[in-house]
């Protein structure tokens, strides 16, 4: 039975605001310009009644912190087993909350703004991501939680209803946590931890999204404590996370990138829907989960330039405006504005290697859709921020929507939007806002294939990592994306 798409999904939260009460992401990234943070109400908090409100008792954090150095989640002090009546009868905060830090982003403050949290809350509920993992936090830290709670102890019990989670570093970060947090819904788990973000990065999309900002002020101190009490009280919305499954002819190798990993055996091909197409006996797949965008052409092809281009230097990274300069320039040099003369024209187009199908909302069979010939690469959506809180789907009006079968794209709507961009001229007017990007459709599931013959590889990237992905002119390559069946949960940060 198909999936209906719109639906909530099967997470659950006392806080979770219906969809038609709470602010659209569209909403959102209107109200929220630059940092974000000058143009709010902000009465002051006292340091020490936010970390009144943060912080969990010691003994809690203590074995949490144990749990998760131990890789065990009943590795739990003997003295903590007594509760209730024990000698620890302490109260659960308000919003128990631990942050995830990535030191590496923020142009390098990071180990400062770690150092200012832990001030602000506890050295234990501050997780440093190059020494605790957010899967490690999952499967230790908050099981740790779960057993205490089983045992009779109240305050664990609460504690683990009420956890937040703040992840300060850019949108791959906060999907690495959001993905690690999911493994949760496939373990049927209640109370899944919303989250909430502190924008590190340098494009921030999905922090744009839910009101957090595009970026970190330079008044970080205050700043933080800010963001911190907004965390406590922010509401809950739904994100609709995004499977793809790449599936390619045995033998072919892959080099993935981290939220890409291959499956655990292989499994027959059978998504060919030409009957004319030979089709291998056995696939190679990779899956990974996706939340803003996924993009298939020159755009990726640019990303996976300049992200082994920074690689081989490092030292080019030295934050988010520098990184924009060198993309750009690296861009012009690539081929995006202008064709080179000695490349085939034939080979300009996607259409030339692929086919699109989609289903559209309660539809179950697929249905092939032109790739316009011009579009040299094509985005598929999920947010409505996209490339550094531009807006390349725009704000079309109901007639046109009306005309087209489209419906008002949303981040919990459960429908993706597909695009194209042509040359580099017209992605730059695109995100320039001048002009919308080509429509091509809105869908439930997407299925693309690639087939090769003079083109010998395709570039792809979800969420900002890039691969090239090898093809055969025997034997075609399926993309193939479905929605996740529950929600991820974000704090909105207005």
């Amino acid at each position: 039975m198909e999936e209906t798409p719109r639906s909530v999904g099967e997470a659950s939260t006392t806080n979770f605001v219906p969809a038609e009460t709470r602010p659209s992401a569209k909403k959102d990234a209107v109200t929220m310009k630059g940092c974000g943070f000058a143009n709010l109400a902000w009465v002051g908090v006292d340091r020490e009644e936010l970390r009144g409100r943060l912080a969990m008792p010691e003994y809690l954090r203590l074995a949490m912190r144990d749990c998760i150095k131990r890789k065990d989640s009943t590795a739990v002090p003997d003295h903590l087993l007594l509760l209730p009546g024990g000698a620890v009868a302490e109260m659960a905060p308000h919003a128990p909350m631990v942050v995830f830090i990535n030191p590496k982003s923020g142009g390098r403050h990071g180990p400062v703004l770690k150092q200012r949290l832990q001030q602000l809350m506890t050295d234990e509920q501050v997780f440093d991501l190059t020494e605790v993992k957010p899967h490690e936090f999952v499967r230790y830290g908050l099981a740790c939680l779960e057993t205490l709670a089983a045992k009779g102890d109240e305050c664990a019990r609460e504690c683990r209803e009420k956890m937040r989670i703040m992840v300060a570093g850019g949108d791959g970060t906060v999907g690495w946590v959001l993905g690690c947090l999911g493994e949760l819904h496939n373990d049927g788990k209640s109370h899944i931890p919303p989250v909430g973000v502190i924008p590190l990065g340098t494009g921030n999309d999905l922090s744009r999204s839910f009101s957090w900002g595009g970026s970190f002020p330079f008044a970080w101190r205050s700043a933080m404590k800010r963001t911190l009490h907004r965390a406590t009280l922010g509401t809950v919305s739904g994100l609709d996370s995004w499977k793809i499954v790449v599936s390619m002819p045995s033998g072919e190798v892959v080099d993935p990138p981290y939220s890409l990993k291959p499956t655990t055996e292989e499994t027959a091909l059978d998504q060919a829907l030409d009957a004319d197409r030979d089709i291998p006996p056995k696939a190679k797949s990779y899956e990974g989960v996706f939340y803003n965008y996924f993009s298939i052409g020159m755009d990726a092809q640019v990303a996976y330039g300049f992200h082994h281009l920074r690689n081989e230097k490092p030292y080019l990274a030295q934050g988010p405006v520098t990184n924009k300069l060198i993309y750009s320039s690296y861009s012009c040099t690539q081929g995006w504005f202008c064709t080179p003369c000695v490349s085939d024209p034939s080979l300009r187009g996607l259409r030339n290697i692929m086919k699109i199908h989609i289903k559209k909302a309660n539809c179950s069979e697929w249905e092939e859709i032109h790739v316009p010939k011009s579009v040299r690469s094509i985005v598929v959506l999920n947010l409505y921020n996209y490339g550094s809180g531009r807006h390349p789907w725009g704000n079309l009006r109901p007639k046109y929507l009306e005309k087209r079968g489209f419906v008002e794209a949303h981040c919990d709507d459960g429908l993706i939007e597909i695009f194209g961009l042509k040359q580099g001229w017209h992605a730059s007017f695109v995100m320039a806002e001048f002009i919308s990007a080509k429509h091509i459709a809105q869908a439930a599931a997407i299925r693309f294939e690639l087939r090769g013959g003079d083109w010998k590889n395709a570039f792809l990237q979800m969420d900002g990592e890039p691969w090239k992905q090898p093809m055969k002119s025997d034997y075609s390559t399926f993309v193939e994306i479905k929605k996740v069946p529950f929600q991820s949960l974000m704090i909105n940060g207005e």
